[in-house]
C-alpha cells in the first residue's frame, strides 16, 4: 500500500498512487487504441477525441454508482455525492459511464462502430489491468481474511485494518490489519492477461465486433469469480454482490451479442478497400 507517491515539502501537493495509476491506466489504453487503429486503417485522431469524451464519461458514470451503492451508508446528503476528492469511485460504474459517452460521440461522429469497438477492447483490459494495481496502492477492493500465503497485511488506518477494527477482529492498537486477499492483483492480473487473450484474437476473428464480443463474455465471469474472495462488498440481490449481478447481464448480453454476430457476413473493415485502394492515380494503377 502507497497512498501518497510523492509530496512536495513546504505544499499540500501530494500525489496519489490510485489517481496516478487511473491517469497511467487511460494513457495507456489511449496509446494502445491509437496504435491498434493505425493498424486497422480507423481514424487516429478521432480515438482520441472520443477518448475525452469515454474519460468525462466514465469519471461520472464510476461516481454516480458509488453514490447509488452507497447512498445512506457512506454518503448521506447531495453534496457529499460531489465529494470525489474523498474517494468512491466504481468500475463497473466507469464502463457504464464511458459507454454512454461512446454511444453519444458516435451521434456527433460518424465511425465504423463494430470495428472501433474491436480496437478499443484491448485498451478496456489493459486499463482495468493497470488501475487495478492503484486500488492495491490505495488498499480498497480488498478481500476476505486468509492464512494463504499470498496474504497482505495492510497498515493502519487503511480500508481493511478499519474494517477489522470496527468488526472487533483486531484491536485499534495494532499496526496492520490481518492478512487478507489480494483481490486488487488478482484483478490486476486478470485484466492483463485478458488483454494478451484479446490482442492475440484480435488476427483471428472473422467479424468486426467479435473482439469485444469476447472481452463481453470472459471478463465478467473472472469478475464474478474474484467477487467471492472479496470483503468490501455485501449481498446486493440473489445472495449476490451488485458487481456479481451487472457481471451476469454483461455475460447474457455478450451471448446474444455473440448470436448477432454469427448472423452477419465474414467481414472486416480493414480488408476492405478503399477510397484509395481505387484512385487511378495511385502508382498501382497509373494513367
Amino acid at each position: 500500500m502507497w497512498q501518497v507517491l510523492l509530496s512536495i515539502p513546504g505544499t499540500p501537493i501530494k500525489l496519489y498512487g490510485y489517481g496516478f495509476m487511473v491517469c497511467l491506466a487511460f494513457l495507456g489504453g489511449l496509446l494502445m487504441a491509437q496504435w491498434r487503429a493505425k493498424r486497422e486503417r480507423l481514424d487516429p485522431d478521432l480515438v482520441a477525441d472520443m477518448a475525452l469524451w469515454i474519460f468525462v464519461g466514465g469519471v461520472v458514470g464510476a461516481r454516480a454508482f458509488y453514490v447509488f451503492q452507497y447512498w445512506g451508508t457512506r454518503i448521506h446528503s447531495l453534496g457529499e455525492a460531489f465529494e470525489i476528492w474523498n474517494g468512491g469511485i466504481v468500475l463497473y460504474g466507469s464502463i457504464i459511464g464511458g459507454f454512454l459517452a461512446f454511444l453519444a460521440f458516435r451521434r456527433v461522429r460518424e465511425f465504423p462502430l463494430l470495428a472501433t469497438c474491436d480496437a478499443l477492447a484491448p485498451s478496456i483490459a489493459l486499463g482495468i489491468g493497470i488501475g487495478r494495481i492503484g486500488c492495491f496502492l490505495n488498499g480498497c477492493c480488498y478481500g476476505d481474511m486468509t492464512s494463504l500465503p499470498v496474504g497482505v497485511c495492510f497498515p493502519a488506518y487503511s480500508p481493511p485494518w478499519v474494517d477489522q477494527v470496527q468488526r472487533g477482529v483486531i484491536e485499534s492498537t495494532q499496526s496492520h490489519s490481518l492478512a487478507v486477499q489480494p483481490t486488487q492483483l488478482y484483478s490486476a492480473f486478470d485484466g492483463l492477461l485478458l488483454c494478451l487473450l484479446l490482442t492475440a484474437y484480435y488476427p483471428l476473428r472473422k467479424r468486426d465486433g467479435e473482439v469485444m464480443a469476447l472481452l463481453m463474455v470472459t471478463y465478467p465471469v473472472t469478475r464474478f469469480l474474484i467477487e467471492w474472495l472479496r470483503n468490501d462488498e455485501g449481498s446486493f440481490f440473489a445472495g449476490l454482490t451488485i458487481s456479481q449481478n451487472i457481471s451476469l447481464g454483461i455475460f447474457a448480453l455478450g451471448l446474444i451479442n455473440w448470436a448477432w454476430l454469427r448472423r452477419r457476413p465474414l467481414t472486416r473493415f480493414a480488408d476492405q478497400p478503399s477510397a484509395h485502394d481505387h484512385d487511378p492515380a495511385t502508382p498501382d494503377n497509373p494513367t
